[in-house]
């Protein structure tokens, strides 16, 4: 299989994984793919305000995010004052 190729499977399998995201955890990752620099952090009632969700349903959409391959590294950070999530891309 050529480089081509195995790019081509690799960014499908992440579209793939992608498309298995619901509205809203697709929309918090497109939120974190556009505000995140090289890393930075993010507390879930800031993320809730700007997508006007809440901060429960935030935090409740970010497991698959957590758990699956996308082009941004998400870790649970800190929970005073509510939860903070590190995002590295």
């Amino acid at each position: 299989m050529s480089t081509t190729a195995s790019a081509a499977a690799v960014e499908g399998d992440a579209l793939d994984t992608a498309s298995s995201l619901s509205e809203k955890q697709r929309r918090i990752l497109q939120y974190l793919r556009r505000n995140a620099d090289s890393q930075m952090y993010f507390k879930s009632r800031l993320i809730a305000e700007d997508l006007d969700l809440t901060a429960k349903e935030v935090g409740a959409n970010m497991r698959p995010l957590l758990d699956g391959e996308f082009d941004v590294c998400i870790e649970k950070w800190g929970y005073s004052s509510g939860t903070t999530w590190k995002v590295t891309v």
